[in-house]
């Protein structure tokens, strides 16, 4: 029997060898365990390491570039992959993000994350109910809010949570609720969702279960119904939505990899205030985990479950063409990698 607070996974025998054929490892967040969590490739066996932050849950990454909002931060990291010489023999890794900011917020509780076409980092200040970046001086941003709330206040007026790109630009984004009051959403959550789009601030669609995760992709709009566990499309015309798939938990964190949907499940706890909603009556075995689908037939690909330690799951991100990442924050390697301007670089003797 595994204990609970016991880091543990399994997974279908194909994982290890679907994130090859993808030419991608995958990254997850877990506010409730304190983990990032790395899914990575290794012959036939999935290794599935573990780092641990405070509160980890928005996610922006790329081969360059990771950023992660925190509890009271986002921490940025930058690829330098001359660094791989220097870990594990034989030397396997393809990245190794090593920290080399923090920016301090305060307690905002950051959901989705993005970076736009110029490099830009943008993410979702819930708690202030509005899309942010960062400056040198602010501890936030603001630049931009559903028009049905007022102003900035730290009152969590509708759940503003996901966020998605087009073109390089921020365009998507969905609420648990079009409310302005405090904690407003809480008193429609089971169907009181909403999509909307950031460049005309219009609400795409209404009557969503808890939705998580709008995503660009393939010429449709996705996102989850975490409410119902289901991945569906939505048509920004006419609203309508289309309904792809159907997993065994509370649905939240999705990217795409090809033909592929990776999605986040959580068990939700008993006491999580998400838990009176659909997937909780209509499924008693929720599961957390990563699971593949695909998006032509809704079919489950494969799965990785944890048994142990982690339950609810936020962010889940592909990252394309890296197959085996490192994620350095503290220790000798940190201390003694040195990136320089390549000017600078002539100079080094």
């Amino acid at each position: 029997m595994t204990n609970d607070d016991t880091l543990a996974s399994v997974h279908t025998a194909n994982f290890p060898a679907l994130l090859s054929e993808l030419r991608a490892s995958v990254l997850v967040t877990t506010y409730q365990a304190g983990k990032l969590v790395v899914l990575r490739p290794d012959g036939g066996v999935l290794n599935t390491h573990y780092r641990t932050f405070a509160r980890p849950m928005g996610l922006a990454a790329d081969r360059n570039r990771l950023a992660l909002g925190a509890a009271s931060e986002i921490v940025e990291f930058y690829n330098m992959p001359a660094a791989a010489r220097r870990l594990a023999d034989p030397p396997r890794h393809d990245a190794v993000y090593l920290m080399r900011r923090r920016h301090v917020t305060g307690a905002i509780d950051i959901h989705e994350m993005a970076f736009d076409g110029a490099g830009k980092l943008w993410f979702v200040n819930t708690l202030f109910s509005c899309l942010c970046t960062l400056d040198e001086a602010s501890s936030f941003v603001p630049r931009w809010r559903p028009p049905f709330v007022p102003g900035y206040a730290a009152e969590d007026r509708c759940h503003l949570n996901g966020l998605g790109m087009r073109d390089g630009e921020p365009r998507y984004v969905t609420a648990l609720g079009a409310t302005a009051t405090p904690q407003g959403w809480r008193e429609n959550k089971r169907d009181g969702g909403v999509v909307m789009d950031v460049k005309t601030s219009e609400i795409l669609a209404r009557g969503l279960s808890m939705p998580h995760s709008p995503r660009w992709h393939d010429g449709r709009l996705w996102l989850l119904e975490s409410g119902r566990g289901a991945l569906v499309t939505i048509d920004p015309a006419t609203g309508a939505k289309t309904d792809v798939a159907r997993v065994p938990g509370f649905a939240r964190g999705l990217d795409f990899a090809g033909p592929v949907a990776l999605i986040g499940l959580s068990q939700l706890r008993e006491t999580n205030a998400f838990t009176d909603i659909p997937i909780t009556q209509d499924n008693a075995e929720r599961l957390s985990g990563v699971w593949a689908v695909h998006t032509g037939t809704g079919a489950t690909l494969a799965f990785v479950k944890f048994t142990g330690g982690v339950q609810e799951i936020f962010a889940v991100h592909a990252l394309h063409g890296v197959a085996y990442p490192e994620i350095v924050f503290d220790g000798d390697l940190l201390a003694s990698s040195y990136a320089l301007p390549d000017d600078a670089l002539r100079d080094v003797r």
